[in-house]
């Protein structure tokens, strides 16, 4: 799902209800010093102690002092920046495989291969309730992001363990599609041939609560046995054509609009000098994104492949 912290923060957006009350009021979104005021605790440039004769510099020169001095570095400025953006994505995404990898692999090795699916359940529940916990919390909280992103991790390993003992070879194609879409959605955005517009925002957020309704009814349809298979209403035909077939193809659409959202709040947050702090916030969010779409492009090969 996109992510929530870029509609609550100034830096990365507000409502629309929010920024006509702020409008309304004159308060701007970032708060600015009055006019002909310097910022708390700084001086007036070229001010001097009473008492002492001094040249305040002209124009010309203040730019020459201004364009002089080093570049700030982010560490200087504490905003956030692209890179820090992709190396907290790093560290949640690289956590999510390490992982996976562990649940793959770990409870073979020691002899307990029945430990894969308690395991499997407790990384589902758990990044589950973390998920949520995330995503309603105003400030960023590193420690629960990666605690997500672990719990995630033996989830996700779990599933594709026994995608890859029914079909061989559709963890690797499911990572490739998922790299590739992503891929592409980053390009397009950056050359600027897809927006969000609030039109193009409205249209995903309807249709993620439409799909969310179509997973729970199908979730509930499949429990308590009134689909007999494996993939519930997904697995009905129409004209010839498996029904998850449809809906896994347009989830997917689903899952790189939400990247275009994505990649749109981040860009804003940098823009805006959001803290530093916030690149976990945008690291979450791309986690989530990429793990739902990772895991639809793993039902819909599945569905393609065989019952």
């Amino acid at each position: 799902m996109s992510n929530p912290y870029f509609s609550n923060d100034p830096y990365f957006g507000e409502s629309e209800k929010a920024r006509k009350q702020r409008a309304s009021l004159g308060v701007p979104a970032v708060p600015q010093p009055a006019p002909g005021q310097q910022p708390y605790g700084a001086a007036a440039y070229g001010s001097a102690p009473s008492g002492t004769q001094t040249l305040t510099p002209g124009p010309t020169d203040r730019l020459e002092h201004a364009y002089s001095m080093p570049a700030a570095s982010p560490s200087q400025t504490g905003r956030m920046t692209y890179d820090d953006v992709i190396m907290k994505t790093g560290l949640v995404l690289g956590t999510v495989i390490l992982f996976g990898a562990l649940n793959w692999f770990g409870p073979a090795a020691i002899g307990m291969p029945g430990l894969q699916m308690p395991l499997l359940f407790v990384g589902a529940i758990g990044g589950l309730v973390l998920g949520l916990v995330n995503s309603f919390k105003r400030e960023p909280s590193p420690a629960l992001i990666m605690a997500y992103a672990a719990l995630q991790g033996l989830f996700m390993g779990g599933i594709s363990f026994i995608f890859e003992s029914q079909w061989s070879g559709i963890v690797m194609q499911a990572l490739l599609a998922t790299v590739a879409t992503f891929t592409a959605v980053l390009l397009l955005f950056k050359s600027g041939k897809v927006r969000n517009t609030p039109k193009f925002q409205r249209i995903v957020m309807v249709s993620l609560v439409g799909y969310a309704l179509f997973s729970l009814v199908n979730l509930v349809l499949m429990w308590t046995g009134v689909m007999g298979n494996a993939w519930g209403l997904r697995g009905v035909t129409i004209m010839g054509i498996p029904l998850g077939v449809i809906i896994g193809v347009a989830a997917v659409v689903l899952a790189a609009a939400t990247l275009v959202i994505d990649f749109d709040g981040i860009q804003r947050g940098v823009q805006r000098g959001a803290p530093a702090r916030y690149a976990w916030s945008a690291a979450f969010g791309l986690a989530v994104t990429l793990i739902w779409m990772y895991l639809e492009f793993l039902r819909l090969l599945a569905i393609l492949r065989g019952d």
